[in-house]
C-alpha cells in the first residue's frame, strides 16, 4: 500500500471516529462510557478495504441507539455497542475468544474517569489471567471449545449437502483454534486472516498442525471434509488429554471425599443391573451400564478413584458376563474405602439404621 492511500485511509478513519464521538457528546453523554479502537487498524495489519473496528461500551440501554451499519467508499462499517456485563466481562475471564479486543484496546474517548478505571480493571483481570501458568483453568476452557467442535463434527456427519457439511467443518476448525489458544493460555491478536500463523507459533500444538488445518480447507468432497475434520478434532483432543495428564494434579481419594460414593453407586445402578440381567432386558442393562460408567468417570475426575472401562464388557447376547464385570468393578471400588479406613454404611435392620441416622 502506497503512502498516499494509507494517509487517505487514516484521515477517513479519523473523521469517522470524530463523528461518532461528536454524536456521543451530543446525544449519549450519560449512556456511552468508552469508545476504543481495535482490529486491523490497531494492529497495523490492514488493507485498502479494511473496516474500522470500534468498541463502544454502553452504560445504558439508550446507548444502543447509536448503533448503525453503513457502506462508505465501498467499505462496510458496523457501529455497535458492547455492554460491560456480557462481552467485556467474558473477555476479562478469557471465556470470549476476542480477549485482545480488551487487552489491546486503544481508548479514544471516555465519559468519566471512573469509566476508564472500570475498563482498566477488566483489562487487568484479563492480563492477570493470561499471565497464569498453563493449568486446570485454561485446560478447562479448552475443553468447552473441544466439546463445541465435537458438536460441529456431528453436523458434518449428519448433513447431506456439501455446503452444509463444509459450513460445519468451518465450525469445527473455528472451535479448535479457540481450544488451542486456550490450551496455551493466550489469545488471538490479529483476527481470522492470521489464525493459522498465530496458532502455529504456539508452544503446544499437534504435530503437522498446518497440514491438518489446511486439509479441512482444501477438502473437495463430503467424505474428504469429514475425514479432514475428524483428523483435526482427534489431534487436538489427544493433545488436550496429554496436557491434562501433565499439567493437572489428580486428586487423591480420602476418607472424607469418598464418603457415600460407594453407597451411591449401589443405590443408583447395582439393583438396576441385576434386575435387567434377571429379566434378560438388554436395553435396561445397557443404560444402567451407561449411567454407572458416567458416575465412575465423574468420581475418577473429582476424587481420583481408579478409572474403569465398564462399557467394554457389554454384550447384549451375554448379560451374565456384564453383571459379573460390574460386580467386580464394585468390589474394586469398595477397596478404595478400605485403603482410607472407611466402612460402608450398610444396615441389616431399620432399628440399626434409625439409631445411626438419628445420632450421626
Amino acid at each position: 500500500m502506497n503512502e498516499m492511500i494509507m494517509k487517505q485511509l487514516l484521515n477517513k478513519n479519523e473523521r469517522l471516529i470524530n463523528m461518532v464521538i461528536e454524536r456521543v457528546k451530543r446525544d449519549y453523554l450519560d449512556d456511552i462510557a468508552i469508545i476504543g479502537l481495535t482490529g486491523s487498524f490497531n494492529t497495523g495489519d490492514f488493507h485498502e478495504k479494511s473496516d474500522l473496528d470500534l468498541i463502544i461500551i454502553n452504560n445504558t440501554d439508550k446507548g444502543w441507539e447509536i448503533s448503525d451499519c453503513f457502506i462508505l467508499d465501498d467499505v462496510g462499517y458496523d457501529i455497535y455497542c458492547t455492554p460491560w456485563d456480557t462481552r467485556i466481562h467474558e473477555q476479562s475471564t478469557l471465556e470470549s475468544p476476542n480477549v485482545s479486543s480488551l487487552t489491546e484496546l486503544k481508548v479514544l474517548y471516555y465519559a468519566k474517569p471512573e469509566d476508564l478505571e472500570k475498563l482498566n480493571e477488566f483489562k487487568r483481570k484479563a492480563l492477570d489471567a493470561l499471565a497464569n501458568p498453563i493449568g486446570e483453568a485454561c485446560l478447562h476452557r479448552a475443553k468447552k471449545w473441544i466439546d463445541l467442535a465435537k458438536l460441529a463434527y456431528s453436523d458434518t456427519m449428519l448433513c447431506e449437502d456439501i455446503g452444509s457439511v463444509r459450513h460445519a467443518s468451518a465450525d469445527v476448525l473455528y472451535n479448535l483454534v479457540n481450544a488451542l489458544v486456550s490450551m496455551n493460555n493466550t489469545c488471538i491478536k490479529r483476527g481470522i486472516k492470521r489464525y493459522l500463523e498465530e496458532i502455529c507459533s504456539l508452544r503446544y500444538v499437534p504435530d503437522d498442525l498446518e497440514s491438518l488445518y489446511m486439509s479441512v480447507i482444501e477438502a473437495n468432497t463430503i467424505e474428504e471434509i469429514r475425514i479432514a475434520s475428524f483428523n483435526m478434532l482427534k489431534s487436538v483432543t489427544k493433545l488436550h488429554s496429554t496436557m491434562c495428564d501433565s499439567f493437572i494434579v489428580r486428586p487423591a481419594p480420602t476418607y472424607d471425599n469418598l464418603k457415600g460414593t460407594y453407597e451411591e453407586l449401589w443405590c443408583n445402578y447395582r439393583n438396576k443391573m441385576l434386575n435387567g440381567v434377571l429379566t434378560n432386558d438388554a436395553p435396561y442393562v445397557f443404560l444402567s451400564a451407561f449411567g454407572a460408567q458416567g458416575y465412575l468417570d465423574e468420581m475418577a475426575a473429582k476424587i481420583g478413584t481408579k478409572k474403569f472401562n465398564l462399557m467394554q464388557y457389554f454384550d447384549a447376547s451375554d448379560l451374565i458376563d456384564m453383571q459379573e464385570k460390574f460386580l467386580e468393578v464394585m468390589g474394586e471400588y469398595e477397596e478404595e474405602y478400605g485403603k482410607v479406613g472407611r466402612k460402608i454404611e450398610r444396615f441389616t435392620s431399620f432399628e440399626q439404621l434409625y439409631a445411626h441416622f438419628m445420632n450421626c
